[in-house]
């Protein structure tokens, strides 16, 4: 058996080589065939051009690279869609940027017309790449694998051999070995034809149709996707319609009657920290019990909603974002009725949950004298009171709960019609009471402890504390695909990474002398170094199987299965 013999071009008989070589390497490749002809000029000579630019393959990498980089901004700049109050902020501080940022769409990226622009034609390039490549590659399937080039050496790959068998059995035995190997393998005339590695243009379209998978999914999600939270104090609940929501927000497309018809109640939050060492007061378990139904008339059930692992109810996700504290409030006016009883949310100030909220009393409140007013109690709230440390809790858990209350009275400016937190207290309308020194009243109570407003005013008790738990519930329509295209997309570039389509061809004829002459050559989409060791190794196997010459004046050398690419001619 004689070594591999590359191709030369510097051989005399290269041209005849070349054209052999070119017949047996057509459609290794799906790649449409591109005309270098220059399109004819008019209206439809150019749209034809412009559609074979669109098409090919180095634009819609383009696009793709395109699209990455108007991603960029869309994670850097606030965007109005998620959080149109640093966009007012940042214009406020920034009038001359903002106001070209705004002008460009990148305060609304992904909803701009240029970033649609691009995701568009790269949607249209993606199918105008595949349609072709697909019907080429499903038209390569229906065909046969071409018939061995004329001179066999001229190939990457090649080795040959004398043997004492007939033609017809070597060829023969050569097929009922390739198919056994999984090659596609028929006779054509003085040999035998075979292929292997369709698997990569299947994992070539794969990816590229995985693409506009994504892409479609993406697209899908962005316009029909909602996403509202809610806080939920202990005992409270909530119903999945668009009034309850504290903040929502949607895609262009989405429509109320969209919403998954859910109702649930917190029954318990609970949270545990670590105690002591280095991660003192980090969180290790947090988790809310609720009592969920589906639908206006659903049984109810019970569940655990954890952080990362959401309650799902069809297409909603309900998930666990955040945890704080509600002191449990009552307030009784200068006669000591009862005109406010509520748990009032409070927000955290940092990791150790210090926080702090207000109380509105609007309606029913007298003072001494009988004048109705309103009143509104700044509050800051330490979970974990420690002395010399006022300001700020030192443990997230409720093992020394303190409530600092600033009271005051007047008009709140809800009845004004313009919209206020409920989290901030106007107080440009608004008397702070003053206690025996004259200072600003002011008072730590634990629970149960009442603070007396001055001059029989009323009173305000801190009977206790509840917790609440912010809810984020999200529809993302399109979300399966969007996995399964990404799934797809990564086996797909790996198989065409990975797997080489490669072809071998087995001619077996009868040599000048009577002794049957064998050769073997193998060509590849691309130069590896897996195609000679495999032509050497199944040119050992179809070796072992056919008789040797036994005329010793037909010597014949023993074959080497490591069959590699080397200069020079054939030995």
């Amino acid at each position: 058996m004689s070594k591999t013999t590359p191709a030369t071009p510097d051989a005399p008989d290269a041209p005849v080589g070349d054209q052999d070589l070119g017949a047996a390497g057509s459609q290794l490749s799906t790649a449409p065939t591109e005309s270098l002809s220059v399109p004819a000029l008019g209206v439809i000579g150019w749209a034809r051009w412009f559609w074979r630019q669109l098409t090919s393959m180095r634009v819609a990498l383009l696009l793709l690279l395109l699209v990455a980089l108007g991603a960029i901004p869309g994670s850097l700049i606030p965007q109005s869609g998620t959080d149109a109050t640093k966009v007012a902020d940042f214009v406020k501080n920034n009038p001359t940027l903002g106001d070209v940022y705004d002008k460009l769409g990148l305060f609304h990226v992904y909803s701009s017309v240029w970033f649609s622009a691009i995701y568009i034609l790269l949607f249209v390039s993606l199918v105008g790449c595949i349609v072709p490549r697909t019907w080429q590659f499903v038209g390569q399937l229906r065909s046969r694998p071409p018939g061995a080039p004329k001179r066999l050496t001229r190939l990457p790959a090649y080795t040959t051999w004398r043997t004492a068998a007939e033609p017809e059995q070597v060829r023969e035995a050569a097929l009922a070995l390739l198919k056994k190997r999984r090659f596609r393998a028929h006779l054509a005339g003085d040999n035998v034809a075979a292929e292997k590695g369709y698997v990569r243009e299947v994992g070539n379209l794969a990816f590229h149709i995985a693409l506009i998978v994504l892409l479609t999914a993406f697209a899908w999600g962005q316009l029909f996707k909602s996403e509202g939270n809610k806080l939920v104090v202990e005992g409270d609940g909530f119903s999945n319609t668009l009034t309850q929501y504290d903040d929502f927000k949607s895609g262009n497309l989405f429509d109320t009657g969209d919403l998954v018809p859910l109702s649930f109640r917190l029954n318990k939050f609970t949270g545990t920290y670590e105690t002591n060492g280095p991660n003192k007061g980090t969180p290790r378990l947090y988790q809310a019990a609720i009592t969920y139904s589906e639908g206006a008339y659903g049984k109810a059930h019970k569940t655990l909603v954890k952080v990362n692992e959401p309650l799902e109810i069809g297409d909603a996700k309900v998930y666990l974002t955040a945890h704080g504290y509600a002191p449990l409030i009552t307030v009784r006016d200068g006669k000591g009725n009862v005109v406010y009883r509520d748990a009032v949310a409070l927000l955290p100030l940092d990791s150790n949950v210090t926080s702090t909220g207000v109380i509105k009393v609007l309606d029913g409140y007298k003072n001494a004298k009988g004048v109705s007013e309103q009143l509104g109690v700044s509050a800051f709230f330490l979970p974990t009171y420690t002395k010399g440390s006022e300001t700020a809790s030192t443990f997230p858990a409720l093992n020394n709960p303190v409530l600092n209350l600033t009271p005051y009275h007047g008009d709140l400016g809800v009845d004004s019609g313009i919209p206020q937190s409920v989290y901030q207290l106007d107080k440009s309308h608004m008397k702070d009471f003053k206690d025996a020194k004259g200072q600003e009243l002011r008072e730590n109570l634990k629970p149960g402890q009442t603070m007396k407003l001055p001059n029989g005013a009323g009173s305000v008790t801190y009977e206790g504390t509840k917790q609440w738990a912010n809810f984020q519930v999200v529809q993302q329509p399109a979300s399966g695909w969007a996995l399964a295209g990404a799934l797809t997309a990564i086996f797909g570039l790996a198989a065409s990474l990975f797997i080489q389509r490669r072809r071998v061809w087995v001619r077996a004829v009868r040599g000048d002398d009577g002794v049957t002459v064998v050769e073997m050559a193998g060509l590849g989409r691309s130069e590896s170094a897996k195609l000679p060791e495999e032509l050497g190794e199944l040119a050992g196997i179809l070796y072992d199987q056919t008789p040797q010459p036994t005329d010793d004046t037909h010597p014949h050398p023993t074959p080497d299965p490591q069959v590699a690419p080397s200069e020079g001619a054939e030995k």
